[in-house]
């Protein structure tokens, strides 16, 4: 996956808006203002954090060692950062950044979970 397929995937989901909120460099995806991915676009190797289930994150820490790590920077229980450098299946990693996002959304307030489902 190339910076710029992450990029467009990131944002082809529902209310999804790119940020800038830390540095110019430093993409942040959201959805309804809650963070859901967060990368360097322009970073060697590419890596970007997921929000993830914290028995799946650690199941998959075992599973893609070295590939899958603890969120660097976020609280390593709830995220993990998944390198996109081609090692890791392209639909893997797309799985993995829909998880992200259906999570967010879950914690959502239902009026807000309800906004999303309209067209």
């Amino acid at each position: 996956m190339t910076p710029q397929e992450l990029r467009t995937f990131c944002l082809s989901f529902n209310a999804t808006v790119e940020d800038f909120p830390f540095t110019p460099e430093t993409s942040v995806f959201k959805v309804l203002g809650k963070l859901f991915a967060l990368t360097r676009l322009d970073a060697h190797p590419l890596t970007v954090n997921l929000k993830c289930d914290p028995d799946d994150a650690v199941r998959l820490r075992g599973e893609y060692e070295g590939l899958i790590i603890p969120g660097y920077h976020m609280n390593k229980r709830h995220w993990n950062t998944v390198t996109v450098d081609g090692e890791l299946p392209d639909q893997l990693v797309r799985e993995l950044i829909e998880d992200s996002y259906d999570l967010v959304v879950a914690g959502l307030p239902k009026a807000e979970r309800l906004r999303l489902d309209r067209p």
